[in-house]
């Protein structure tokens, strides 16, 4: 039994579709009672609702589970310590390993949440638990919340610049990686960086946009200032607004830049290029 943690998010979600496609038996813990059919539809088999900072939750949710893929909500302030609840239940059990869904370049200390993450690989480090670590870059389905405006307006609104290099990947692909890597031996202790493209350019992100779309499609930069004040007002996790500020300015001054090799040798073949993954969704 394979256990999935923020289970109802899309990465969650994903991931418990690739495995049901390997037949594999998964466990999905979720936060809420709405979300038992969502996880139910992805392909779960077994559903628990907990608190990611209960023990007790965590002792219940793990119950003869063989594996843990653990996703820590995004952007959370508590991630470590949700980590640490993590592998005391995975400890307990005794014979389970955890593929930790971690982020590329976790070591950047500008960014909160990479940084955290950092730290929870780091208690992975010495739990003497077998793990495996997976280090996705930004996904490509994100770009899917400008759609709109892209159609309708030519416009890819962005609060950096478009210069900004960033390496995407298909979270499809991050999918079938984590799946394949939780149902076949070989990859204890491994960690592995999963880019699908090079870093491209907010103006080549356009480009290919427009090529696609057969329209002109232009990178707007919002003020990041500007961007702060209309998420502040629609968003009341505070500590979400300023860790994403600090992300977009990091993005400003050094982009993010990831290899897709380790991805490609995990899947057998290339991963999804931006073009293909636009004309697939758009």
């Amino acid at each position: 039994m394979i256990l999935v943690t923020g289970a109802a998010g899309k990465t969650g979600l994903a991931v418990l579709a690739a495995l049901k496609q390997q037949g594999a038996k998964t466990r999905a813990l979720v936060k809420r009672d709405d979300q038992i059919n969502l996880v139910r539809q992805a392909g779960a088999d077994e559903v628990v609702v907990g608190d990611l900072l209960d023990a007790t939750d965590w002792q219940l949710a793990t119950t003869a589970v063989s594996h843990i893929y653990h996703i820590c909500p995004n952007m959370h302030p508590q991630e470590v310590q949700i980590g640490q609840k993590m592998i005391a239940a995975a400890q307990a059990l005794g014979n389970c390993r955890v593929v930790y869904h971690s982020v590329i370049h976790p070591h950047i200390q500008e960014m909160p949440h990479h940084w955290q993450k950092l730290k929870v690989e780091n208690l992975l480090f010495n739990s003497r638990l077998v793990y495996t670590i997976l280090q996705p870059t930004a996904y490509m389905q994100n770009l899917l919340a400008y759609l709109p405006a892209i159609q309708n307006e030519g416009v890819l609104a962005l609060p950096y610049p478009a210069h900004t290099g960033l390496s995407l990947v298909d979270l499809q692909n991050v999918a079938s990686a984590a799946a394949k890597i939780l149902t076949e031996a070989g990859h204890e202790y491994a960690t592995y960086e999963l880019a699908g493209t090079a870093p491209l350019t907010q103006t080549a992100v356009a480009d290919t946009f427009s090529q696609i779309l057969r329209r002109p499609v232009e990178v707007h930069t919002i003020p990041l200032a500007h961007w702060e004040t209309q998420a502040r007002a629609g968003n009341g996790n505070e500590y979400g607004v300023e860790t994403a500020v600090r992300m977009f300015t990091y993005y400003a001054q050094s982009g993010m830049a990831g290899n897709p090799q380790v991805l490609r040798c995990l899947l057998g073949h290339n991963p999804t290029s931006l073009a293909t993954f636009i004309q697939n969704s758009a």
